[in-house]
């Protein structure tokens, strides 16, 4: 099977039932991407698949041959990291940093879903021209995501800096 992860490609041939957040992690070696809860409840492996975040323990490696996949390492690299990356650090946005890969790449997939006027259970006007990324709009986005150490509001603010229009940083 051939997979696309980080814009390399990989020949692979994994067990049918391996999940694609094994795949990652010990058929690739890619560590950034967390197993958390292993029943999609926590968001810890959180990875862009065409743009779109899902749970990479929920999914089927082989459902996504020849996807563009991205995790955490894809995003940025360190001498010159994802803008979002960077507001993690000015913000404080990790304690223990189990959670951050997850919720990194959550965030930009939920950026991408605003841009596009995808609405949440919180939006509030379903016609507007250009959704407002607001604090509510924001934790209601991410709750897919949970920060267990405390970090939180670090991680609202690394969000917002990056993603929600008139932020300042």
């Amino acid at each position: 099977m051939q997979f696309v992860v980080n814009g390399r490609s990989h020949e692979l041939a994994p067990d049918l039932r391996t999940s694609l957040l094994d795949l990652l992690r010990d058929h690739l070696g890619l560590g950034g991407t967390k197993k958390g809860c292993n029943q999609g409840a926590c968001g810890a492996c959180t990875v862009l698949v065409d743009g779109e975040r899902i749970n990479a323990c929920l999914a089927l490696a082989v459902q996504y041959q020849g996807r563009a996949i991205a995790t955490v390492e894809g995003l940025g690299s360190e001498a010159e990291p994802h803008p979002l990356q960077r507001a993690f650090l000015v913000h404080d946005g990790f304690q223990c940093g189990y959670c951050t890969p997850g919720q990194i790449c959550s965030a930009i997939g939920m950026a991408a879903e605003v841009a596009r006027g995808v609405p949440s259970a919180v939006t509030d006007d379903l016609a507007a021209e250009a959704m407002v990324l607001t604090g509510d709009e924001l934790r209601e986005r991410m709750s897919g995501n949970l920060c267990r150490c405390g970090a939180h509001n670090g991680i609202v603010a690394a969000i917002r800096s990056t993603f929600a229009e008139g932020a300042a940083e």
